[in-house]
């Protein structure tokens, strides 16, 4: 099965509201929701978490399985300190993971993107 995480740019309130609304679900069906989604308040805040370096960053190592900092930043011909920051927050922001052969890697097949225009 195919893992799926959610990007979207929204409230806080709506994140919160949707967290309810999948917790009452669970409670009376006794099914867990499969979806995962990260939220950000802001277009820019998911840009600047989200850069386009970052990005490839997270292609590579999806392409090429769970490397060390060291192997992505010769990979990439980066930095080891700039990959390891970038590294650290797709950590911290769930879109990236570190084995406890504390290699890095991707558990998402599908990284989805939604950006509501407000009315």
């Amino acid at each position: 099965m195919k893992r799926k995480i959610q990007i979207e740019v929204g409230s806080l309130s709506q994140a919160l509201d949707r967290f309810e609304r999948s917790w009452e679900r669970a409670a009376k069906t006794g099914a867990r929701a499969a979806e995962v989604r990260l939220t950000f308040e802001s277009l820019p805040l998911l840009l600047r978490n989200l850069t386009p370096a970052r990005w490839a960053l997270l292609e590579d190592q999806k392409r090429h399985g769970p490397l060390s900092i060291n192997e992505l930043a010769r990979r990439l011909g980066r930095d080891y300190k700039n990959v390891h920051t970038d590294v650290s927050r797709l950590i911290e922001i769930g879109l990236a993971e570190r084995g406890a052969d504390q290699r890095v890697g991707v558990p998402w097949d599908i990284v989805t993107a939604e950006m509501k225009l407000a009315a």
